[in-house]
Parts: structure tokens; sequence; C-alpha cells
């Protein structure tokens, strides 16, 4: 049975049960109340949970090679039960806030950079054109088929929706279905007031089961073909961003900030720009980096290409200095006047908001993106035969599994190497606290192969990868043994 396919039955069962299932912008507020209905239940409500949760572990499969002895079945106390339901709660509280919580960072896109009026356009009380459809869909903006109603959505099928008016846009903003984005409108609901973002937006995608773009959502995929660039690139002011570079490269102006933006293209984010003000690689490509995925990272230790902390580090960093949240965060290895001049001059190696609107988000959010396993690849998009010959090669002759451990695939405890120890150069590197690079867990690649392998997407094919290894550690594998490679990890 498909891992994936038999815990989502237990989930759906587990959360009904609780009270927990309602979804939607709300339901951070709607899951407090849930919260209390779930520590009120009885111990023989809660065995009946229980019960569910055992009929899909027994039939579900492990994912594991090892040979183990099976453990025995443990008897639950009402605690554990409880326990178990807690965790049930902080995983759907964890869900609302990764696809519609904001950290208040609308006072920055929205207040501060104006973003929101781009996007209303001047018709609609803003400036522009305004963003369409099809020009968000265009960009890489998602749309989440299931917050539409019935009626919207039948015409949407029948072409009976312009997709080409900003208004209609605002629209679906009005209906929280902009993955990622979230509108503010004034009392009448009316005029779009502010914009803010959510971890979605780089984290997330759909399934195009409606169309193109248009579907239900897909937790945890890299947003591969979202131009976050661009998008902040139609900011009316981006007078904050020429601030805080002009500390670094003193007559940079507004217009080289954007073309700067747009130079990151689709699929790509450089979150160091802002602490050590490099746009460029040294050969004159941009410094932006692929986004990753969001999941399959329960028991992986060090989060991102470059390792900087555990997935609830980079949370926090990314709620306050990417997300221009209102939080708190500490790091003060950012404290570096040398490696990252704008976060030491700008104090933004210590940041403290009051009311912090982080923090306590933290928990929830790391447990439910901790739940998110790596999808399984598509029937029919690899060689099965060929893949179980490249899986006794990764163990084997190309000794891929000495780093990438199964079945994390990448190393348990401290799984960062130097750039020598790969073969790369180490500018990325060089712009961590640690200058090493993470060693990737592999499972869903298949996902994310838009834009190139590693984190710059240097390599364009698996194919690639595995030459480069296979030069780099004289492995001398023949032209089958690198495709059955490939093909071993495309079933991942």
């Amino acid at each position: 049975m498909n891992r994936f396919s038999g815990y989502l039955p237990l989930v759906i069962a587990a959360l009904t049960a609780v009270g927990l299932l309602a979804a939607g912008p709300s339901g951070v507020a709607q899951a407090q109340g849930a919260s209390a209905k779930g520590n009120s239940l009885s111990c023989q409500e809660l065995r009946k949970i229980d019960n569910r949760v055992r009929k899909v572990l027994r039939a579900d499969g492990k994912d594991s090679d090892a040979k183990e002895a099976p453990l025995p079945e443990v008897s639950l106390s009402c605690r554990d039960l409880r326990n178990f339901a807690h965790g049930l709660r902080e995983t759907s509280d964890g869900q609302r806030l990764f696809r519609y919580d904001t950290f208040g960072d609308e006072a920055f896109w929205g207040d501060t950079l104006r973003l929101h009026e781009a996007i209303a356009g001047e018709a609609d009380g803003g400036v522009g054109a305004g963003v369409s459809p099809a020009t968000a869909l265009a960009v890489g903006l998602k749309v989440d088929i299931a917050p539409l109603p019935p009626k919207l959505q039948n015409e949407l099928r029948k072409g009976r929706v312009d997709l080409e008016a900003p208004a209609t846009t605002l629209a679906l903003l009005q209906l929280d279905a902009v993955v990622g984005l979230r509108g503010f409108f004034d009392d009448s609901g009316q005029r779009l007031q502010s914009v803010g973002i959510t971890c979605a937006l780089c984290h997330s995608t759909v399934d195009d089961s409606f169309a193109p773009g248009i579907g239900r959502r897909l937790d945890g995929w890299a947003a591969r073909d979202l131009n976050v660039g661009a998008i902040i690139a139609l900011a009316p002011n981006v007078q904050p961003l020429v601030d805080l570079l002009r500390i670094v490269i003193p007559d940079i102006d507004a217009d080289t900030v954007r073309e700067v933006l747009q130079t990151w293209g689709p699929g790509k984010f450089d979150a160091e720009l802002l602490m050590d003000g490099k746009a460029f690689r040294p050969d004159g490509g941009s410094a932006a980096t692929l986004i990753p995925p969001a999941f399959g990272l329960a028991g992986v230790n060090l989060h991102t290409w470059t390792g900087w902390g555990s997935v609830t580090h980079w949370n926090a960093l990314v709620a306050n200095l990417e997300m221009q949240g209102q939080g708190t965060f500490y790091d003060p290895r950012l404290n570096d006047p040398m490696k990252f001049p704008i976060t030491a001059q700008t104090g933004r190696f210590d940041i403290r908001h009051d009311p912090d609107l982080v923090t306590a988000k933290l928990g929830p959010l790391h447990v439910y993106q901790l739940s998110l396993p790596a999808p399984q690849p598509p029937p029919g998009s690899f060689d099965r035969a060929a893949a179980e010959r490249g899986k006794a090669l990764f163990k084997g002759k190309a000794d891929c599994a000495r780093c990438h451990v199964p079945p994390l695939y990448t190393e348990p405890g401290w799984n960062m190497h130097l750039p020598e120890e790969i073969g790369i150069d180490s500018f990325q590197a060089d712009r961590s606290p640690d200058e090493h690079y993470r060693t990737a867990p592999l499972k869903g690649l298949w996902t994310h192969s838009t834009g190139g392998f590693y984190h710059d997407g240097r390599f364009g094919t698996l194919g690639e990868v595995v030459d480069h290894y296979d030069q780099f550690f004289v492995l001398g594998l023949t032209s089958a043994e690198r495709e059955d490679l490939v093909q071993f990890l495309k079933s991942l």
C-alpha cells in the first residue's frame, strides 16, 4: 500500500473524530476551540480513534530495508491517547498556519512596499494595469480550487470567467484561493488594503486537476515555476530594499534592485541577499538558489542547501528575515560584519517584536512540516527493473549510500560537507555560517526536477549529477550503470 494513501484515511478519521477537520484561514482560531473539545474526550472515545490508528498502521507497509524484530504491541493509557490527540491537533494547527498565516508580514509587503496596489491596478484603487489571473498564473502563482464555490467552478469550466481582469484576481484573494498570498480588504470587502505572504507561497503548489495552475493543494512541494523576484519587482516601493543593500553597494538604486530581482528567474530565491548584499556569483550569474521542498524532513537534521539550522530555526529565520513577519529571532552568527554586513549593521540578528506574531506558531508549524511525507513517484515514471539494479549500485559500487543513508537519504547527525569533498565551488557555502553544503535528502526528487539539481540548478538532469560524481570520485561506472542509478533516483 502507498504509505501516503494509508495514512490519509487515518488522519481524516482521527481529525474528524476530535472535530479538527475544518479548514480555512480562520482555522487557527477554530483549532483552539477544537483543542478544548479534544481534551474533553473520554478514554472510550479516544480508544475508538486508537483502534482506527492501529488498523491503518497494520495495513501499511514499512518503508525500510532494515530487517528488525517486530516491536511488541503497546497497551496505550488514556494519557497516551490524549498525547496522540494533541499531536493531531498540532498537525492541524500547523497546516492552517503553513497555508494562511502571514505572521504580520502584510505590514511590509502591503503597507510598506505597497504590493497590493500593483495587484489591484489603477481601476480598483491601485496603480498601473493590475495583475490579472492570467498574469498571476504566468509568474507561477497557483489557485486552490477548494474554496471556490461550485457555481464559480462551473463558470470557469465554461470559460465565462474573465482571466484577463485584475478584478478577478481580487475576487480570488477574497476567497483565500491564491496559494501563499493573503489579501486584506476594507470593511466593505471590496477594496484591497494590504497583502501578505505565507509559507505556502514558496513551498506549495497544486495538482492541476482543474486546469494548469488550478487544483488541489500540494503542501511541501517546491514552487519551481514561481517567479518570486518578478513578483517583488512589481512593488511600487522597493526603497526599503535599496536602503539595506546600500550598506554594501552605496550607489545602488531602485531600478537596479528591480533588475537584480528579475535575474532570479522561476523557482529561485536569494535568502542571503539582505544579509550579505551579494547579488551575483563570481561568474556573473544570479546568486539566487532553487527553492527546496519542505516535505520528507522527519529525521533530517539540518535544513536548507547550506545547513544553517534545524527546520524550526529556518522557519523562525524566514518568518522574520525573509517574509518580514513580526516575531522574535536570534542568531548571533549573523552579527558578523565581514560575512553578514547588512544584518550586523542593522541588528537584524536579534529581532524583537511586541506582540510577537511568530514564536507561538513555530511548534505546530514544525509538527505539520515533519508530517509531510515525500510523494511517491507516479506509476510508469521510471523503469522498475533498472531501478532495482540502480539500488544495488547506490549501496555498492557507486557508494552513494555512504552519505545518502537510507531511508533518510541523508546522513543521520551532522549531514554537512566541505565544497572540496563534493567537487564544487564554495560560493554558496561561504554565504552560510558553517561554510558547508548539506547532503540533500533524495526522496521525492521527481517532484522538483524543474530548474535542475544542486542548490543552484547547475546540473540540468539527474544524469548530469551521476556523471559529476562518477568523474569526481573515479567510480568507473558504465553508461548502463549510470542510467540504472538515474532510474533508482527517480523511484525514490
